[in-house]
């Protein structure tokens, strides 16, 4: 017999080999997190640099266990942009918890099934309780149903197939969109600016079309204008359309806005229209007694979504999805067509989350979240998120003292957009309004470049009313006032060193 054949005659290592690359594992992840501050954000390399270190032959031989181990060191984290450092401010990422860590190797390796009960009881039953501790957290209903999702799309898709299922004028599980002699539009309402984009690729998913969604406008403040919603949704029944879903942000992607959950939650009652949260960014919040205030009417919402990786900062994946009525969401997911019955079992065997989502095999994502809401705790916690809303609150304070930045909107939850627009440089341009703003766009951007490729920071940017914008999502558990300080510095001394470079060509 070869040697490789023998090798795997077993597919398992042995104890003491086990023992050995678990511990060598261990001793890397602990170095790496030593080791992450004085890390580059980002790698700094295009993206065919990083192809190339990874274009390797398919392997046809068996390779030693403690060389494969040690590519994590070698190759994949000098290739990696580091979400766990307290300067990574793009997008909306958790910086991850390091118990979360151990959690994803102690959920692999009992590799329960969380579809069914009977291929994960203790999963299973350690989902349950997670999802009513997220419940309770944000002042939501605790007997609502809900599961863990890979993120903040499958959670709104959840959400919105939920009200598909429960809201249409016919059985669409059966007939799905396509009901003989059914030519009437179903609608989904979100804001017009800061409505986010995974509510599109929802409607994609459930072939509702994207000509479905109708923007609502936004106030001032870029909330949702309540008015203009019943406006909207008058003329749409006028037109022998069905109001279906209104989509509403609780901690919008880019200025952390809360539209008016109160008013819109009155409106989707009036008309019996399903109200959905999406809370995505900033639904986490309602934890703070200090913001509490903002969150009145979210209890009113038929779903609620969020993502424990992003303001928990939980280990990819975990978004999470709550539904008010659980007999509606496992109307919308089950097989066994559970309406049939009416209710819920009243005797408990057991749950089967392929009753609720849109999965039949999951993974043990709830293991990570149960253990670092047991780790840090809600008192915890709520000292993290407040001090994510204190460095946003001190970026604010800085670019308002200053004559090189412009202010957008009043800070709030973890996100904060702003922009370089130095007061000198304005004053003695020549040209049009529009070729000025077209400039600062192209300068701001190139700021954001320069940063990210300097590995001191990773920051992207976004859009408020059609110009390029600085955007920070502190959502790090790592993040220190020292570090907004030393940011924001490195930013002016980017743009006036990008202004001096524009003049010398």
């Amino acid at each position: 017999m070869k040697s490789e054949d023998k090798k795997f005659k077993n597919l398992d290592m042995s104890p003491e080999e086990f023992r050995k690359l678990g511990y060598h594992a261990i001793d890397m992840i602990t170095e790496y997190y030593k080791k992450l501050d004085d890390l580059d954000v980002f790698p700094g390399k295009d993206a065919s640099e990083i192809e190339s270190e990874f274009n390797d032959e398919l392997p046809r031989k068996p390779q030693d266990p403690g060389d494969i181990i040690d590519e994590w060191k070698n190759r994949v984290i000098p290739n990696a942009t580091h979400l766990g450092s307290r300067r990574f401010f793009g997008f909306v990422n958790g910086s991850g918890t390091m118990i979360g860590t151990l959690a994803e190797a102690l959920s692999s390796a009992v590799n329960m099934n969380p579809g069914g009960w009977k291929a994960s009881p203790s999963a299973t039953e350690i989902e349950r309780r997670t999802i009513k501790w997220i419940a309770e957290m944000i002042g939501y209903h605790s007997d609502s149903g809900g599961l863990i999702t890979s993120g903040g799309t499958m959670a709104n898709m959840t959400a919105l197939e939920t009200a598909l299922r429960n809201l249409a004028p016919y059985d669409t599980s059966h007939h799905g969109l396509q009901k003989e002699g059914f030519d009437q539009q179903f609608k989904v309402y979100m804001s017009d600016h800061e409505g986010h984009v995974s509510i599109v690729r929802v409607t994609d998913l459930l072939n509702l079309g994207r000509k479905c969604i109708q923007r609502i406008k936004s106030n001032s403040d870029f909330s949702m204008n309540s008015m203009d919603l019943e406006r909207q949704i008058k003329e749409d029944i006028s037109n022998g359309n069905i109001p279906l879903c209104v989509v509403a942000q609780v901690g919008s992607i880019n200025v952390g806005v809360i539209d008016p959950l109160e008013e819109i939650g009155r409106i989707c009652q009036k008309y019996k229209i399903w109200f959905h949260a999406d809370g995505a960014c900033g639904a986490l919040g309602a934890m703070l007694p200090e913001k509490k205030d903002q969150y009145r009417g979210m209890e009113m919402a038929d779903s609620v979504t969020l993502d424990p990786h992003k303001w928990l900062y939980i280990p990819y994946e975990c978004g999470c999805v709550l539904v008010k009525d659980k007999e509606k969401l496992r109307r919308a997911f089950s097989l066994s067509a559970p309406y049939l019955r009416g209710s819920i079992p009243r005797s408990y065997d057991g749950e089967n989350f392929w009753e609720y989502g849109p999965q039949m095999s999951r993974g043990f994502k709830a293991l990570k979240l149960w253990m670092s809401l047991k780790y840090f705790g809600v008192n915890g916690y709520r000292r993290l998120l407040s001090q994510n809303v204190r460095c946003v609150e001190h970026l604010d304070q800085m670019v308002r003292r200053s004559d090189d930045f412009q202010e957008l909107h009043k800070p709030n939850l973890l996100m904060y957009c702003f922009r370089y627009a130095p007061q000198e440089f304005i004053q003695n341009w020549k040209g049009s309004e529009e070729d000025l703003e077209s400039y600062l766009d192209d300068v701001n951007q190139e700021m954001a470049d320069e940063i990210m490729l300097s590995g001191l920071a990773f920051i992207m940017t976004s859009k408020i009313y059609d110009r390029v914008v600085l955007r920070l999502s502190i959502c790090s558990h790592r993040t220190t006032l020292e570090d907004i300080d030393t940011v924001f510095e490195k930013l002016k001394e980017l743009g006036a060193q990008i202004l001096l470079n524009h003049r010398s060509t």
